[in-house]
């Protein structure tokens, strides 16, 4: 068995954080463009005359997400992501709303 050395732990610790930048830039990119997407269905329930705040429709999204979760996120963690990234978008819906 190959002893690993201080140096090659550097160097992969470098190569981990280097694939996490790219993970984080990915995310960041789809984030905004769920975003974009959540201002256009803020806009279209303005028209219809629908509350922004569906607690059925995020209850639906988390339930969703759960079932397709096979880890290694718990099931707490990732609510706590996707409430988040609801309310978030939530509020840049009323924000845009009183536009």
């Amino acid at each position: 068995m190959k002893k690993i050395i201080p140096s090659d732990l550097s160097k992969i610790l470098k190569e981990k954080r280097k694939k996490i930048d790219r993970i984080d830039r990915k995310l960041l990119s789809l984030l905004n463009q769920r975003l974009r997407t959540s201002l256009e269905i803020g806009k279209v329930k303005r028209k219809m005359g629908q509350k922004i705040y569906d607690p059925l429709r995020e209850e639906e999204v988390l339930r969703r997400l759960a079932l397709r979760n096979r880890g290694p996120l718990r099931k707490k963690d990732l609510e706590k992501i996707f409430q988040t990234t609801m309310e978030v978008c939530r509020k840049s819906q009323k924000i845009t709303t009183l536009k």
